[in-house]
């Protein structure tokens, strides 16, 4: 009898039991099945959103101008790899003209070290960049020690002896155009090297530490056209070039400090134009000759077309976005 009440009693137990817990169980399936039915115990995701894309910036690539004349080349430098991309004769040279003078103001200052130059001078070396003043050059070229000694020797004078020692720069030589030998506009240099010396000029070795951001700033606020009114004997708009080529997208990230050169009167018939600019990003220089006839608009219009064809994505391309596969869980 004992035994029989126990097994009724053990009966009723698990009966009870399995009533409370299939719904406890049912509670806790449905919880899991957030797809509403046929889950088979897994639930989608959203998939992350996108990290949003690089902003724009110039980079290594393919370009292609139209060009009439006796010299084009150009180089880039990624300023965080330092690697130097461009054209098939980057290495090749022409005269600095007015590009030279952002080196001749560095070097000048960098000597000074945490002094304060003259009065003067400090203005000087200002005209020297934004007004590409030559009366003002030729002052702070001589208070860098500098000298216009005419020579046969291809040895460049003590200024351009250290843009070579200091930015490493492998083609630059003392120009060869007589009785101006020694003059600093005839130095010969190529387009690698002008994106050594914007790096260099930009990454505080020419200038030191104290006067490095005073001389990129006054690159930035270089000013002036390629018109007639802006172009005196010894001064002249230098404002054009690879500035007009960047996109808005590329200038609002931070200035763009540039350094034109430029001249017709060389002797040869021709205008030599170069254009160089330095972000903290990277360097580009574009060198040019070309008869003077087709006027300094072109050689403008040139590098700017050069800068335009390395913008990086190209305004309007169209994004790719990678499919993210839907995670499961």
């Amino acid at each position: 009898m004992r035994s029989r009440v126990t097994l009724v009693l053990a009966i009723t137990a698990v009966v009870l039991g399995g009533v409370l817990l299939v719904p406890t169980a049912y509670a806790r399936l449905a919880s899991d099945d957030s797809g509403g039915g046929g889950g088979g115990g897994t639930s989608s995701v959203a998939a992350p959103a996108p990290a949003p894309p690089p902003p724009p910036t110039l980079a290594a690539g393919p370009v292609s101008v139209s060009f009439k004349g006796d010299f084009f080349s150009w180089a880039l430098m990624d300023r965080k790899t330092g690697k130097i991309s461009g054209s098939s004769n980057m290495a090749a040279t022409s005269s600095t003209e007015s590009m030279i003078k952002a080196w001749i103001v560095s070097d000048y200052l960098r000597q000074l070290g945490d002094k304060e130059p003259s009065a003067s001078l400090k203005e000087a070396s200002r005209l020297a960049i934004v007004d590409s003043n030559d009366k003002a050059a030729n002052e702070v070229h001589r208070a860098a020690g500098g000298s216009y000694k005419a020579s046969s020797s291809s040895v460049p004078d003590a200024v351009i002896q250290r843009a070579i020692k200091i930015c490493r720069l492998t083609d630059t030589k003392r120009g060869n155009t007589k009785p101006y030998t020694g003059y600093w506009s005839y130095t010969r240099m190529s387009p690698r090297d002008a994106v050594r010396l914007g790096d260099c000029i930009a990454d505080g070795k020419a200038a030191g530490p104290k006067w490095t951001k005073w001389v990129l700033d006054q690159m930035s606020k270089v000013r002036g056209t390629t018109a007639a009114k802006d172009q005196k004997p010894e001064s002249g708009g230098g404002r054009w070039g690879i500035i007009d080529g960047l996109p808005k997208s590329i200038t609002s990230q931070g200035p763009v400090s540039i350094k034109n050169g430029w001249t017709p009167i060389y002797g040869d018939g021709n205008w030599h134009v170069n254009c160089l600019a330095v972000t903290s990003k990277w360097s580009l220089a574009v060198m040019l000759r070309y008869p003077i006839r087709t006027g300094l608009d072109y050689g403008a219009k040139v590098c700017a077309s050069v800068a335009t064809q390395l913008v990086t994505p190209q305004p309007g391309a169209a994004l790719k976005v990678p499919q993210q596969p839907v995670g499961k869980l």
